[in-house]
């Protein structure tokens, strides 16, 4: 009898005692979860104030909501300088600063590793320079395009082609501009639209213009060399 019954306490007793260590062990689990801090920095922020935040220049997300706000507040650098200017920062010290505020956090960065802050302190708006520059762009890409399209068709002669085209098919000289002429006009136009993307603020499809993937393509060279250039730190050498 005896053995039954401590069998039987061990077998109610065993259930049940483990059941309360794992419910007890969840509740741990969660609570270290919601310190997990995951960060995504972009390379680079235009920033127009000097107090620059971390929500200025990365997306923060934490289940811990106190926590997420206490980050999305942090102050993570005072731009000294009232001028126009570009700082190389390090994610390192976002990652420092965080653990400061919370010793249990764990941050995980999915962004950049090291980012650009570019200041630019508020300025009035300039409309009537802003027109003219755009005014003057607009007339020297028009002037350089038709410039480049008249030397092509001087060199290639276009003009005796479309002759020597027009008596081959019709067996009679032309007497003057026909539906050739016409036709490579209407149809340079439409290429170049075509291939461009976009006219005015219309864009014929969702696909990035070639030229805003060139600018796309400067401007991370632009980052990529201002992040090289921080990191080397070039110093003089005495070559005598």
């Amino acid at each position: 009898m005896s053995g039954q019954s401590s069998s039987a306490e061990n077998g109610q007793s065993g259930p049940a005692g483990n059941g309360q260590s794992s419910s007890a062990k969840k509740p741990a689990e969660r609570s270290g979860n919601s310190k997990q801090v995951y960060l995504k920095v972009a390379q680079i922020t235009e920033v127009q104030s000097q107090d620059v935040f971390l929500k200025d220049v990365a997306k923060v997300t934490c289940k811990d909501q106190v926590l997420l706000s206490k980050c999305n507040s942090l102050k993570i650098k005072k731009i000294r300088e009232k001028k126009q200017m570009r700082y190389v920062e390090d994610v390192l010290d976002i990652i420092d600063q965080i653990s400061q505020l919370d010793p249990e956090a764990q941050v995980d960065n999915v962004g950049e590793i090291d980012y650009i802050i570019d200041y630019r302190p508020p300025q009035p708006s300039k409309v009537l320079w802003q027109w003219c520059k755009t005014i003057f762009v607009c007339i020297t890409c028009f002037c350089g395009a038709a410039f480049a399209i008249m030397t092509f068709n001087n060199d290639a002669d276009v003009p005796a082609l479309f002759k020597e085209l027009y008596r081959l098919v019709l067996g009679q000289e032309a007497g003057g501009p026909t539906v050739l002429e016409a036709s490579y006009s209407i149809g340079l136009a439409v290429g170049i639209l075509l291939f461009f993307n976009h006219f005015a603020k219309w864009k014929l499809t969702t696909d990035p213009t070639p030229l805003e993937v060139e600018m796309r393509t400067y401007e991370d060279d632009i980052c990529k060399t201002l992040i090289q250039n921080e990191g080397r730190k070039e110093t003089k050498v005495d070559i005598q």
